[in-house]
Order: C-alpha cells, then structure tokens, then sequence
C-alpha cells in the first residue's frame, strides 16, 4: 500500500516539475513572383528559424521562375522557344525532367494539358491581355503551332528540339504549382512541420496541420457570387488546385470566353465556370485542374481512377445566378 501511494506520488510530482509544452509561434509572409502574390504561414517554436525557411521557400519560388518564365528572356525555357525548332537544344536537367512530365500529362489526358498552348493564348489576347477575337486565319496559324507532339525529347543527348517552327512552350498552367511543391520540400528541410503555401489561391499545399485542427481550412469561393462561400476543405498533407473561368474573360455577344482553352479545337471551354482538385503535390493538382475542365464532367468521372487525385469539384453553369457542385468523390449534387 505504502508502495502504491509513493509511485502515485512521485507521478503527481513529475507531472509538477514537467515543462509544459510552450505555444507554437505562428510566422507569415508574401512575395510576388511568377506574376503571382504567394503567401506562406508557417508554426513552430523558433521565430528566426520560421523566417528564415520562409525566406529561404520564396528564394526557391524566385528561381523557380528565373528556370520557367517565358517571360524572361534570358530563361531557359525562353532559350528553347527561340532555339529548340533550329536544332536540338541541352537544356538545364531540372527543366528537362519537367518537361517530360508535362508531355506525360498531355499523353494521358489525350491533349487536354499542352504545354504547346502559347500561341492560342496570344491569339485569343490573353497573353499580357484581357482577351479578344481572333479572326479567322489568325486562329488557323494559331492552331498549326499547336500539339505536344511537336516537343521532341531527347533522354540520351538530354535534348529539347520543336519539329515544326513556330511551337513555343508555355508552363503558365503548371508551374506555379511546381514551385509550390518545391516550396514545401525546403520548408520541411528547415525543420518546419506545419505549414500553408499558396500561389495566389490558384494552388494551396496545406503541410502538416495548424495547431488543435485537423487541417488547414481553405475556403472555396462561389463562381456566380464571389464574396460568398461555395465549399470549405480541410487540408493535410494535400494540395488544393483550382481553375476558373472568372480569373480572366472577356464578353463578346452575349457569350463568355475565358482563358482555359482546349489545345485541340483552338478555342476556351464553355460551360464550366470552375474546377478544384485535391491531389498530394501541386505539381500534378496545377496540370490535373486544366485536364478535368477541358475534358469536362462525363470524361472525368470515367477516367478519374487513373490520376493520382483524392477529388475532383466541378462547379457548372445553370444560369446568370445559379450554378452546381458536383464532386465526383463522393458523387454528390448540390445547387444553391
């Protein structure tokens, strides 16, 4: 008995003198690149630590940029655009590689995702502009230049080279989601465990959870009335991507073109206002976001097993004041 009450005592005591956990520090921080405000919070115990992974993350989005910008004219990527349809060009590994998973997305979504899209956009003004009509033989050439399949991969020689003048890439519809990822990857080096990235809201990685939640709260914006909320997700350890026909369009007789267009009749989807994806990196919810709004609702739900998603929120146009959810996980309908 005597034993019993001095282990019960000696429990109370350490319980006393155990340092108490202190509360986690909460740092946040933005910076524009990739034309693009991106924000991180982060937690965590040391607040020099927290700013300095930080800073060390939008260092890594900046380079990001500097590899991709078609934009820059001393990039990489703007080096293939001028040089890759004369000869074949060795370009930089990291970009490499990521141009081949690009052209893996544009083969399994059977062209729905291509890089090659640049000249559609300059066509239809939406490259550095708010869009117009193109004429007609503007669009043709457009569409001549157009096709995933004019980017010749060399894995061997580690080459690019473009089989027809005129084919330029444009990483517009993944790369922001690439740097997301990267973010987080020097984030979690840093020793930061609990972290939110966002690309401007396009793409969101939710890393780890915030402090007494079971996940990042992202609040999802209604497409016909955009100071309410449609859907709240809570993220771990996921990416959040969404593509919307209101980022930029324009209104011609009564029908809107957006700037999502599919790569293979030259023309922006109609119909869908937006599309959200969860998958488990950026990279591939920034690609996958594009490929389920071009393909539209019916090819998605057919193929949705075969892309590395957890669930795929189409909302659609009804009306001028009404539009609907369908979320093909759990194969559910909504309607406000």
């Amino acid at each position: 008995m005597k034993l019993l009450l001095v282990t019960i005592w000696l429990i109370a005591l350490l319980a006393e003198v155990s340092p108490q956990p202190r509360e986690l520090i909460r740092y946040e921080d933005s910076r524009v690149s990739m034309a693009c405000t991106y924000s991180i919070v982060v937690y965590g115990n040391n607040a020099q630590t927290l700013r300095q992974a930080v800073d060390t993350a939008f260092d890594e989005v900046d380079r990001i940029d500097r590899l991709m910008s078609h934009y820059k004219l001393d990039s990489p990527l703007s080096r293939l655009n001028r040089e890759a349809a004369k000869a074949p060009v060795k370009t930089d590994p990291e970009l490499f590689d990521f141009l081949a998973e690009c052209l893996r997305y544009s083969r399994q979504s059977d062209g729905a995702f291509d890089i090659t899209v640049g000249p559609l956009m300059k066509a239809w003004g939406f490259f550095r502009g708010e869009g117009r009509m193109p004429s007609n033989q503007e669009l043709a050439q457009a569409r001549r230049n157009v096709g995933f399949q004019h980017v010749i991969l060399d894995e061997k020689a580690r080459t690019v080279f473009f089989d027809l003048p005129g084919v330029e890439l444009d990483l517009g519809g993944i790369a922001k989601g690439y740097a997301v990822d990267r973010a987080v990857a020097l984030l979690k080096q840093g020793g930061i465990n609990s972290a939110l990235v966002s690309a401007g809201g396009s793409t969101i990685y939710g890393l780890g959870t915030p402090p007494n939640e079971p996940g990042w709260e992202v609040k999802l914006q209604n497409p016909v009335a955009p100071d309410k909320t449609a859907l709240t997700l809570r993220l771990k350890n996921q990416a959040l991507s969404v593509s919307g026909s209101y980022e930029k369009f324009f209104e011609l007789g009564g029908r809107r073109y957006s700037h999502i267009m599919d790569p293979r009749s030259g023309r922006p989807v109609e119909g869908v206002l937006s599309v959200a994806v969860v998958t488990g990196s950026g990279t591939a919810g920034d690609a996958l976001d594009n490929v389920f709004y071009v393909q539209g609702i019916e090819w998605s739900r057919k193929t949705l097993s075969a892309f590395p998603i957890s669930e795929v929120i189409f909302f659609l146009h009804e009306s001028d004041s009404k539009s609907r959810i369908e979320n093909l996980k759990h194969n559910s309908l909504h309607r406000w």
